[in-house]
């Protein structure tokens, strides 16, 4: 194994050097990738821009070419095995992993979003003891990709955010989910599918209690009804996992594991009631993925108008402005003020996505194309063929990424929960829940 280690230190140098030598579409393609990588990133030391050439090794794309299919077809030499290391390599991902056994040679990590465990080594003795300051339980951020059946490399450089206890560590796989958003269960595809799978039903369910992909109605009376739809999917759960629900709150806190008053504080957590609270505890060993709360954000609870749009992959939106906007597109006043004004405020709005322009597409063709050549100062702005460069222009994804009212993993729902217990008995003043992981708006 030393052996292939060594081989695929020195391939991953290669590969590289290929990529940082490189000249015309390959240049331009990494100098893309890693200016919207860093972008997105808080971090920009020389640890965070390594690992943005290493991941772009390993995603990177030239039109429908990868780089290591352009560095297998400028190296024919190479030996069977060596383009089979370098072919599974395209398996490599970045994830947020807690060391869990220190081995002579390497260790055994967690990836905690989809609690997967590898073996995974450094390549060479210089690198391990590099290492040597690492103990079992701390958090490392950091890519690997495989060697072989078993064995792991690592495949850029890792930083350490320390041994964390539950609140951080919830923090810190939120930050990971905003800042790695296609690593998120990138080892896990059967979490994933189940992921996008509760994206449909909960599209399913809203049609179902509104009538419509669409609803507009007070801040206020929009989050009464959300709440109303969650009680209902909830209680659906339940009844589809065969909880007794004649069971008294005693009797489910017992089977829990908790008491009533700890009950009271999980309940109140989780914006639920203290029976439904006690039925999903007893329930946490069933389940591979757990539902996420969905709530109004806070800025919008007041509002007097907000309207709620729902889609099968784009998960659910919720803007202030959206039927003041079609209003005025349907007067046709493209040249409005008012509309203009709306039209910058919503291009750079990230809740205004790709599908909500799409949808503003479709409905209003003629009207958004003449308001957005005015505003732009384009007037040969055309929909069909520039709305997608502009989404671009304005960092919003053509492709639906995986929504916030997507279920997790139930080993990450029960730690945000733990740490939102945590939080609240450390300011046991504080109404207000602080938001850890990422299930909640």
């Amino acid at each position: 194994m030393n052996d292939r280690l060594h081989r695929a230190e020195e391939l991953k140098q290669a590969l590289t050097d290929f990529v940082l030598d490189a000249e015309g579409e390959l240049a331009v393609a990494l100098e893309t990738f890693s200016a919207e990588q860093l972008s997105r990133s808080q971090q920009q030391d020389m640890h965070q821009r390594s690992l943005v050439v290493d991941r772009f090794l390993l995603e990177g794309h030239v039109g429908e070419t990868t780089p290591i299919q352009l560095f297998l077809a400028e190296r024919p030499d190479l030996t069977e095995l060596d383009r089979q290391l370098l072919h599974n390599w395209l398996q490599g991902f970045v994830g947020l992993f807690e060391i869990r056994q220190i081995l002579p040679d390497g260790f055994e990590l967690m990836n905690w979003t989809t609690a997967k465990h590898y073996i995974t080594k450094p390549t060479n003795a210089n690198a391990y003891a590099a290492m040597a300051r690492l103990k079992v339980g701390e958090i490392i951020l950091t890519q690997i990709a495989p060697v072989d059946a078993t064995t792991w490399m690592f495949f850029s450089p890792w930083t350490s955010l320390g041994k964390l206890g539950k609140p951080k560590l919830a923090v810190a796989i939120g930050n990971f989910k905003q800042n790695y958003k296609r690593h998120l269960y990138s080892d896990a595809p059967e979490l994933l599918e189940l992921a996008w799978q509760s994206v449909a039903q909960y599209h399913h369910n809203f049609i179902n209690f509104f009538g419509s992909d669409e609803v507009t109605l007070s801040g206020y009376q929009l989050g009464k009804k959300l709440a109303e739809l969650q009680a209902q999917m909830t209680q659906a759960q339940l009844d589809a996992a065969g909880i007794d629900g004649s069971k008294s709150l005693a009797e489910l806190a017992t089977e829990a594991g908790t008491s009533t008053e700890e009950l009271a504080e999980a309940a109140e957590v989780m914006g639920i009631d203290t029976k439904t609270a006690a039925q999903l505890l007893e329930q946490k060993g069933t389940l591979q993925m757990a539902p996420t709360q969905v709530e109004l954000p806070p800025q919008l609870k007041n509002a007097e108008q907000v309207t709620a749009l729902s889609h099968p992959r784009w998960g659910q939106l919720f803007l202030p402005n959206y039927t003041r906007l079609t209003m005025l597109l349907k007067q046709a006043e493209a040249i409005a003020p008012d509309t203009e004004k709306l039209i910058k405020q919503h291009l750079d709005n990230p809740e205004m996505n790709y599908f909500v322009w799409q949808r503003l597409a479709t409905q209003y063709p003629e009207q958004l194309e003449a308001v957005l050549q005015n505003t732009l100062a384009r007037p040969n702005f055309q929909l069909q063929s520039d709305l997608d460069g502009l989404m671009t222009a304005y960092g919003k994804p053509t492709e639906p990424e995986l929504p916030e009212t997507a279920s997790v993993p139930l080993h990450l729902h029960n730690l945000f929960q733990d740490a939102l217990l945590e939080v609240k008995k450390e300011k046991p003043k504080s109404k207000a829940k602080p938001k850890v992981g990422f299930g909640a708006r």
